[in-house]
């Protein structure tokens, strides 16, 4: 696996800004990138999750591809979404902005959502992001929220709507916009410390 070299390199320790850290554990967060992402909803969770330690990876249809947000920002794939399995994760963050409706007509995408969810780990999704978990058809009876243009769909998939800054229902963690993403961030790394 890609990710077995990076996992003992994430043991060592390392220094950042001036204090001696430990990378934590050598725990790996995957955000999914394509074409037309929201550009904080990718960037801040990757880089407040290196901030606290972690392993980020940015995942997409092909390594080393660099694919532009809806604002023109570019994010190079770390991995392709065909060398990545659940088992390399220990969390998995899905975008909002446009590259949500790509992905869930992948069935590589869509697999990776749904094992991420049934491993137990923390599958989280905000703005549009929502429409993987529609896709997956892990929401039926589940509280989650989304950008209010896909409430119906969240709906019609089974899912319980609620209009916060994040709902968390078990290893599913959700939220809106931009702005919620502090609470969002937090809600995720709640449950990457207590895995």
């Amino acid at each position: 696996s890609i990710f077995v070299a990076a996992h003992v390199a994430a043991l060592i320790p390392v220094q950042g800004s001036g204090l001696h850290s430990v990378i934590m554990a050598g725990k790996t967060v995957g955000v999914l990138v394509e074409f037309n992402y929201e550009d904080l909803e990718v960037w801040y969770p990757l880089l407040r999750f290196r901030e606290e330690g972690y392993r980020t990876v940015a995942i997409g249809p092909e390594k080393d591809k660099s694919y532009t947000s809806k604002h023109g920002y570019p994010c190079k794939a770390d991995t392709s979404i065909d060398a990545v399995t659940a088992e390399d994760l220990d969390a998995l963050v899905i975008p909002g902005g446009w590259a949500p409706d790509y992905w869930r007509r992948d069935p590589r995408f869509v697999n990776l959502v749904k094992d991420v969810y049934n491993a137990g780990k923390p599958v989280a999704a905000i703005c549009h992001g929502a429409w993987m978990f529609c896709s997956a058809r892990i929401i039926k009876d589940k509280k989650l929220t989304c950008f209010h243009a896909i409430k119906d769909d969240v709906i019609n998939a089974g899912g319980l709507y609620e209009d916060s800054a994040v709902v968390v229902d078990g290893n599913l963690i959700t939220s809106r916009v931009p702005g919620d993403l502090p609470e969002f961030c937090k809600a995720i790394l709640q449950q990457l410390r207590t895995q």
